[in-house]
């Protein structure tokens, strides 16, 4: 609601944003906040939870883009357009809560706030460079590189070093690699397994363990862009 407090550190234009929500709203895991091609009316803004944005291809198949946590914003993409309809899906991954601001209402705001067009602008283009990475990875290099790519970015999230390499700490089935990949699960499988026989990887619980980062960059020439760039997130 406008003018809410909430006790989240928030940065300058998250409060500002929460400030002209219109509503809070609490999810659960398996809803959407939205489906692809659904008339767009609201932006959400995750205070808690976590919510995957997706993309269904024409032959059916889910790409995942993102995965979002808490002060991520979702839906941005429908601003300043004629007849706004949601790019993506957002399903809720784990349950939590999000503001929900009315788009007409924010653009209004953002006419009327500089500073706060301002960093909206900034943030949307770090969210720019973010997508084009990966997209870049997924089409110049291929099914292998797509996958190297979705592993160094999830050991930049989630990534813990330890003694024999880095934990990614966040369990991961072979289906969700392969949908942020693009690609089916049995390649994904058959991808994984060839980088556990040469000892690249292991595997233990679903969780994934990296003794080799800089093979999987050399592989897809990684340029060592930002962790703020080259994230799952």
């Amino acid at each position: 609601m406008a003018g809410q407090e909430n006790p989240i550190n928030l940065t300058y234009e998250m409060s500002e944003l929460i400030k002209v929500s219109d509503r809070i709203i609490k999810f659960k895991k398996g809803e959407f906040l939205f489906r692809e091609g659904q008339e767009a009316k609201e932006m959400f803004i995750i205070l808690s939870g976590k919510v995957q944005i997706s993309k269904m291809n024409a032959e059916g198949k889910e790409l995942y883009l993102r995965l979002c946590n808490e002060n991520d914003i979702v839906g941005e993409l429908t601003l300043f357009t004629v007849g706004p309809r949601y790019l993506f899906n957002a399903k809720v991954v784990e349950d939590g809560e999000a503001a929900a601001v009315n788009i007409e209402n924010l653009e209004h705001t953002l006419f009327n706030n500089s500073k706060l067009a301002y960093q909206f602008l900034k943030w949307m283009n770090d969210h720019i460079r973010k997508t084009i990475t990966k997209f870049r990875d997924l089409v110049l290099h291929g099914k292998k590189g797509a996958l190297y790519s979705t592993l160094i970015r999830l050991s930049n999230s989630y990534g813990i070093q330890k003694d024999d390499g880095i934990h990614i700490n966040v369990s991961i089935t072979n289906q969700d690699l392969a949908n942020y990949c693009g690609t089916a699960r049995e390649s994904v499988s058959r991808m994984l397994g060839e980088l556990r026989d040469e000892r690249i990887i292991s595997i233990n619980k679903k969780r994934i363990i990296i003794h080799d980062l800089d093979y999987l960059k050399q592989q897809i020439d990684c340029e060592n862009c930002p962790i703020e760039y080259c994230n799952i997130e």
